[in-house]
């Protein structure tokens, strides 16, 4: 449980330092290098992974103080909502706090990225060329179809009441965020560089050429 938050918070956090690296990119692109030098890099990925270690500590700790009533969680790996489900007596104050740390280390960081992208598209609007334009766009493609993925997947996990939860929607959710978007997140950003382009187009002529 511990490193599974741990990575899926900081996780949340790089997510919204990509999209202010994106923002100082596009909108201050004569100050970019000196705003995001590679020491407030360091520190934005050093704040990701405590904040990812600070929310993982309290919720392991908290989660594992009360006793167990069961010892067989209903999922694939040691996720919050079904192991609440073991815990003995009324588990309201656990959820209230799984609630208040989901709005800290999901809805905070996915609000910054909002305020980001907003700015960026003002800022792109006012680009007098459209090939500006276009590349400025394809620029946040990549990181706008990951945080989608990320985000409308983990936000629908823990931004709900217990009530309204379903286990076999939790299990397709959870696979979807923790591990068909790993898998993808290669594949969506290395699809920017040329030479991954040009080597598909390549692989792409040539099988057509064998199947001719």
């Amino acid at each position: 449980m511990f490193f599974f938050l741990f990575f899926g918070v900081a996780e949340c956090f790089l997510l919204a330092a990509m999209s202010l690296d994106r923002y100082f990119a596009i909108c201050y692109p004569l100050h970019y290098t000196i705003i995001m030098s590679s020491r407030v890099c360091r520190s934005l990925v050093a704040g990701s992974y405590i904040c990812g270690t600070a929310v993982a500590l309290v919720h392991s700790l908290t989660m594992f103080s009360s006793p167990l009533c069961g010892s067989t969680i209903d999922h694939f790996f040691c996720e919050i909502q079904p192991f609440l489900d073991l815990h003995c007596g009324n588990t309201f104050l656990r959820e209230i706090q799984v609630i208040v740390v989901a709005v800290f280390a999901i809805l905070s960081p996915f609000l910054l990225i909002i305020y980001s992208y907003i700015r960026i598209i003002a800022t792109i609007l006012h680009m007098a060329s459209a090939e500006s334009r276009q590349k400025a766009f394809s620029t946040c493609s990549s990181h706008l179809l990951v945080v989608a993925l990320f985000y409308g997947t983990a936000s629908s996990m823990y931004l709900q009441p217990k009530y309204s939860y379903c286990a076999s929607v939790d299990k397709f959710l959870s696979l979807s965020y923790s591990v068909v978007t790993p898998l993808l997140n290669p594949i969506i950003y290395s699809l920017r560089s040329k030479e991954v382009k040009g080597a598909l187009k390549k692989k792409w002529r040539k099988t057509n050429f064998v199947w001719k």
